[in-house]
């Protein structure tokens, strides 16, 4: 195999795996029957992670429009999963914080994610599933450096 080959390779299986991921990942958010949609689900874990970010924040690290971001936390808003409250460092945005709640649909979710990953995982020794993680992290890291701010 030449190195265009491998590089083809690489690509399709990077972009290929995460497509089935996230497909598997909707699947079980949906038979799970948590009550919200696989996409609100996902925004519930960038709140999470972001910890009282704004709306632009987790619209980029989720890579989607701020407006499709925003039809999602008024969802989860009307919900009583998540509240909008003034940002102090800047009075015209306002945060997205978790209420009391979201903590349980969160670790919810989170059973389903970690199942998820141990089914993704299955066979695979742990030192080599903490390899894999390390190279993808490489790997995103060193592609970020070329993307423009707000949308890696």
């Amino acid at each position: 195999m030449d190195l265009r080959d491998n590089t083809d390779t690489l690509t399709f299986l990077i972009s290929d795996s995460a497509r089935v991921l996230r497909a598997a990942f909707e699947r079980r958010i949906i038979q799970a029957g948590l009550e919200v949609t696989p996409a609100e689900a996902r925004t519930l874990l960038n709140v999470e992670i972001l910890k009282d970010g704004r709306q632009l924040d987790i619209a980029a690290r989720m890579g989607i429009e701020p407006m499709t971001v925003c039809a999602f936390l008024d969802k989860l808003q009307a919900a009583g999963l998540i509240e909008r409250q003034p940002d102090p460092s800047d009075r015209r945005a306002k945060q997205v914080v978790l209420t009391p709640k979201s903590h349980d649909l969160i670790k919810r979710i989170r059973h389903e994610l970690d199942r998820l990953i141990a089914q993704a995982t299955d066979g695979l020794a742990e030192e080599d599933v903490a390899v894999f993680m390390r190279v993808l992290e490489s790997v995103h890291d060193n592609l970020a450096m070329d993307t423009p701010q707000g949308l890696s």
